[in-house]
């Protein structure tokens, strides 16, 4: 592994442990070279999954945009970063274990609002307005007017 600080090649793992969901492998590293020390997580990953975007294009699928998304909607929201943590390795779990190897962006984006919705309200409604698009404040208006008093989506 590289050292990120001076760029060295040969970095000495200290320190190795599951990360509390067992979804991964934390490893503290040091650096002979220059003494730095950094932490890595290895991850298990199935297949590589490519996300067809609305215009066609393709690209790999990036988990850390994926939490990164959840993140922003979530922002100023009471909700535990090991639930965050918890909804992404869901969500990519999900993908990866469908048998598909090009999953269209639109069915990342429903899983996400799948979660956002039971895991918090205000961001849900923040995710879907970047999501759907909302233009204008009627959008908005509209949108939460399908929310019941619990904060659930009517079914429509």
């Amino acid at each position: 592994m590289r050292c990120p600080f001076c760029g060295n090649d040969d970095t000495q793992v200290k320190d190795s442990r599951p990360t509390e969901d067992n979804s991964a492998i934390r490893r503290r590293r040091f650096c002979p070279e220059c003494g730095s020390r950094f932490t890595t997580f290895e991850r298990v990953q199935l297949r590589d999954l490519i996300v067809v975007k609305r215009s066609g294009k393709r690209t790999p699928f990036d988990r850390d945009k994926l939490a990164r998304s959840l993140q922003i909607a979530l922002r100023k929201r009471p909700v535990e970063i090991e639930r965050l943590e918890r909804v992404v390795n869901s969500i990519v779990r999900r993908l990866e274990s469908s048998g598909e190897t090009e999953i269209p962006a639109s069915q990342i984006g429903m899983m996400v609002m799948e979660a956002l919705r039971t895991l918090d309200p205000v961001a849900y409604v923040r995710y879907a307005s970047v999501y759907k698009n909302f233009r204008e404040a009627k959008d908005f208006e509209e949108f939460v007017g399908q929310l019941d008093q619990d904060g659930e989506p009517v079914k429509i």
